[in-house]
């Protein structure tokens, strides 16, 4: 048959324009309908429906309907996600009939998927540590005034109140308001302030409204996240603009110090806003802010922990005991301390006395105004190369007024810390960088301000003088001793500005103001009249880290990679930090531009190798990992972990690891170098030793005090000061300090994990054996002015402190120390929607044989507990929940404060309920809700109870615009 190419044109044409009417056909737009609910047959809102792999996607409305709308072809998959549910698949033929899906709740337990423990998500019943996560719906259940609150009831984990705006978590001992060993993240990025040296919580991290979960792997994280992570890690994820859209606000009003004997009741408020838009399907944004206010918890628990008892004291003398102790040290009280210790001598009888005396000092209470504020803001831009990589940009400003403890008390004030993150992730890899910003504003120090404010008055020598006079004229006059030590201290004080005074104020804030912690009154000629208090310090943190998941390349076992690199960068302030490349004579000296030098940098980089394979029909999980850091002021660093799961059944894990961590010292206990009430505080690395000699030609002060009271002993018994001071010279030591080293632990954990009877009970326990080498602590050395030690000039030098120089230096433990433990975990659904659940907690501390240099704290109770009971949905819309606790009694030891912390029990509560057709969810609680007053540190805030009312609108825009 003959064919024209004219016919061929028009055949050819035809079949263009009927091809183009197919495609527009099947590009048309189509829409489904239908409803989400649960296995209880009640409607859920906010339920995600997504056409698998595209970006189409909707959100169900309150009575659980939902339309999406697409231009994919028949038949498609459609995904229904939901918090605490199991996620759907659904199989979608054609638009015409109405879809109806039913969700059954998530076992958390069995189908959580977790990241953290692995760096890859996983299911928490297959991690090869311990784990736990705690996303939206256990947020809204607990009975905590803040999302952040409820890591107190994790399975493990501690969480200390250093104030009302911050809390930091711990696991496993050696617990710390300043927690160096404790990773915190957000979105993958370090919260701990850099000069600082503490993580600060949540007053940097996400509102009430923008936190997707949160994980937490209670041990050691070191060989996967590096650094700090030796005793655990908590992972903050915030809610993606893409998934969650909407307006939302939230309000909540409290009140606490209700029966509180250091203040009247107080209110305190939180108020939060949240709007994210998914613009296309290319582009979202959101923005976050909240501001809370209110009145922190007063620490005024006036423990003595210097008591007449001790030869520090005046043991020889009963009159002195308790109250009328001169030579007090109390908890919360700073001026009193050692360095500010004095002797003084009186004629009783015709006998020579030496008795040992503190300056009066000034109470925390009177120092620090409560009331406190935390403000943060977030912004992030997000936008979708393709539907599985995403660019973002987010910034994130926190500031934050509170009260925290390290060596000393520090009072926070105005202290801000800023976050750029730009991140580029993939299915399979993740690529991010960013710069942290640290400005501590007006923060300042409560020991030099206690020490400044009563030096403006007189310095030490005259006040002893002053003192002893006066005691005397007491005795002479037929006073007892107690009377007589008691109004010789009045007189001794006379001129001192008292609390509540505007002098008092006026001084206390001109020290604050000032960045200079030495006194013209304590022999520094060229020091401010006032002395100072203000802790000054800034910095930035530059951190670039990358992962790859290489597994679809590698045949026979999953591989993950890693790589970070992190620069800290301090601005030398000339009191906390200093140039070392300056004269040691010149390094607190500005220069002519104002500045104390070059900043100074601390670097850190690191990377990691994992492989996972999973072997017989995936009931074994073989898990190594090694991870190698570097950091130029010590040797590098290999840490190895390994880890095996085995799951006989579905619904039965079994777990045991290994691994090795090291921990580098924070830039605080590396290259602090404050001078703090006499006593220069120092990191203990050879280039802050040089021309100090604090590592090798010191004494620790320790024995330099049993030196001291041994001499004065012998003195008061008929001795001459020489042949007092050769009798006792043998109980000086030596500190002979090494150079600061990184700190170590070999960690082994076994744990299992099941779900029985029908999903009703899960059990999780675990139980962990450490061991640390070169722990890290601190202690007080001085080096004599005059000579070497172990000569007669240089023990003679140990009788007098102004000649010597004294230091507080971080260093390195001489024992290894083994701590054990153990956790156990149970929840059980009995009843409908009741659950009753519980947790308890074993740790311990091996002795060692001989004494340390420095008391390592273990600072953790052996047995502490929670238990809930509650109903998630009791009546329609209406739950509640109830969680006591309690923990047992236990020593607690720091360079700051030490004593006994006493069992306490609390109760928790709250009872939810959710208004669905205006979007919004009020909740009623409050903790400790029995009111019963407890610290949990020494020198700690006292608690008590906190009540609130918490209100939270959720308006998702797409149901708006529907």
């Amino acid at each position: 048959m003959n064919i024209s190419n004219q016919h061929i044109k028009k055949y050819t044409l035809g079949l263009l324009l009927l091809s183009t009417l197919t495609i527009k056909a099947q590009q048309q737009l189509v829409e489904i309908t239908g409803s989400i609910k649960n296995s209880d047959h009640q409607s859920l809102s906010g339920a995600h429906i997504k056409v698998k792999n595209t970006a189409e996607e909707t959100i169900s409305e309150a009575n659980g309907e939902f339309k999406l709308r697409t231009r994919v072809n028949f038949p498609f998959v459609i995904l229904v996600e939901r918090n605490g549910y199991e996620t759907a698949q659904i199989e979608v033929l054609n638009g015409q009939n109405k879809i109806s899906v039913e969700l059954n709740s998530q076992t958390r337990i069995i189908d959580d998927v977790v990241i953290s423990a692995s760096r890859t998500e996983e299911k928490t019943l297959k991690s090869p540590v311990s784990i736990e996560k705690i996303d939206i719906k256990a947020i809204r259940e607990a009975p905590a005034p803040s999302f952040y609150e409820t890591l107190e009831n994790v399975k493990g984990v501690q969480l200390l109140t250093s104030s009302l705006t911050l809390k930091v978590p711990n696991a496993r001992g050696f617990n710390s308001p300043n927690n160096f060993r404790f990773m915190q993240l957000v979105d993958g990025v370090d919260v701990q302030a850099a000069t600082l040296g503490v993580p600060l919580g949540n007053a940097i991290g996400p509102t009430e409204l923008d936190i997707q979960s949160l994980e937490v792997t209670p041990g050691a994280a070191s060989a996967l996240y590096g650094m700090n992570a030796i005793n655990g890690l908590a992972s903050l994820q915030t809610k993606n603009p893409f998934k969650n859209e909407g307006l939302s606000l939230y309000f909540r009003g409290g009140v606490n110090h209700i029966d509180d004997a250091n203040h009247g009741s107080a209110s305190t408020h939180e108020i939060a806003l949240r709007y994210a838009k998914k613009l296309n399907d290319k582009i979202a944004f959101k923005i976050n802010g909240s501001y809370m206010t209110g009145v922190d918890w007063i620490s005024n628990t006036l423990t003595d922990q210097n008591p007449n008892n001790l030869s520090t004291a005046n043991p020889n003398f009963q009159q002195l005991d308790e109250n009328n102790n001169p030579a007090q040290d109390l908890w919360n009280k700073y001026g009193d301390e050692r360095n500010n210790r004095t002797t003084v001598k009186a004629t009783i009888n015709g006998k020579t006395q030496i008795f040992n005396v503190s300056r009066t000092g000034y109470l925390e209470k009177d120092l620090v105004d409560p009331t406190v504020r935390n403000i943060k803001f977030d912004a992030g831009l997000y936008y979708k190369i393709f539907n599985d990589t995403e660019l973002s940009y987010t910034y994130r400003y926190g500031l934050l007024d509170g009260t925290f403890q390290r060596g000393n008390k520090i009072r926070l004030q105005d202290a801000t810390v800023q976050n750029h993150k730009v991140e580029l992730k993939g299915k399979e890899f993740d690529v991010k960088g960013y710069i942290s910003i640290e400005n501590t504003g007006k923060s300042y120090n409560l020991k030099p301000l206690a020490d400044n404010m009563d030096l403006t008055n007189k310095s030490n020598k005259d006040w002893t003088n002053s003192f002893q006079s006066a005691l005397q004229n007491e005795i002479n006059s037929g006073a007892d001793l107690a009377s007589a030590f008691a109004r010789a201290r009045k007189v001794a004080d006379q001129g001192r500005v008292e609390p509540g005074t505007a002098a008092f104020e006026n001084l206390k804030n001109t020290i604050i103001g000032i960045n200079n912690w030495d006194h013209v009154n304590a022999g520094y000629p060229n020091a401010p009249q006032t002395g100072g208090a203000w802790l000054k310090q800034q910095s930035k943190t530059y951190n670039v880290d990358a992962t790859y998941n290489l597994s679809r390349y590698v045949k026979y076992f999953d591989l993950l990679v890693g790589a970070d690199y992190r620069v800290y960068s301090v601005v030398p302030d000339g009191n906390n930090f200093v140039d070392f490349g300056r004269p040691v004579s010149e390094r607190n000296t500005p220069l002519p531009d104002g500045s104390f030098g070059e900043n100074q940098l601390y670097k850190k980089y690191g990377a990691f190798v994992q492989l996972t394979k999973v072997i017989l029909d995936d009931k074994l999980k073989l898990n190594a990992s090694l991870r190698i850091d570097r950091n130029p002021l010590f040797k590098t660093k290999l840490n190895p972990r390994f880890a095996v799961v085995y799951s006989p059944f579905k619904q039965h894990s079994f777990r045991a690891s290994y691994q090795n961590g090291f921990r580098f010292p924070s830039i605080f206990e590396a290259l602090g170098y404050v001078n703090n009430g006499g006593v220069r505080r120092v990191g203990g690395l050879n280039l802050v030793n040089e021309g100090q000699g604090f590592l090798k030609n010191s004494y620790t002060l320790a024995s330099i005090d049993l030196f001291n009271a041994g001499v004065n002993s012998s003195v008061s018994s008929g001795l001459t000061q020489s042949e007092a001071v050769q009798n006792n010279k043998g109980r000086l030591v030596a500190s002979n300090l090494p150079e600061l080293r990184p700190e170590q632990i070999n960690s082994f954990e076994i744990g299992y994990r099941s779900i029985i009877n029908n999903s009703k009970i899960a059990i999780d326990w675990d139980a962990y054996y450490n061991i640390y080498d070169r722990f890290l602590g601190q202690v007080d050395v001085a080096v004599p002015k005059n000579g070497n030690i172990e000569t007669a000039a240089g023990i003679n030098n140990m009788l007098d402190k102004t000649q010597q120089t004294r230091f507080r230096v971080f260093t390195n433990s001489t024992n290894k120390y083994k701590s054990f433990g153990s956790s156990l975990g149970l929840r059980y659904n009995f009843y409908g929607n009741y659950t009753i659940a519980t947790n308890l907690s074993y740790n311990n501390l091996l002795s060692n044989s001989t004494n340390d240099i420095f008391i390592t704290a273990f600072n953790t109770p052996k047995w502490n507990t929670n238990i809930s009971f509650g109903n998630k949905e009791i009546f329609k819309n209406v739950g509640f929940n109830i969680v006591g606790k309690w923990q047992t009694g236990f020593d607690w030891q720091s360079p700051l404060a030490n004593g006994y912390i006493p069992s306490y029990a609390t109760v928790d509560a709250q009872i939810s309920i959710r208004f669905p057709e205006i979007y919004s969810n009020l909740k009623i609680g409050g903790t400790n809700i029995l009111n019963h007053y407890y610290y949990q540190y020494a020198a700690g805030p006292t608690l008590g109870g906190l009540y609130y009312i918490a209100y939270t609108f959720d308006l998702n825009l797409k149901n708006l615009n529907k």
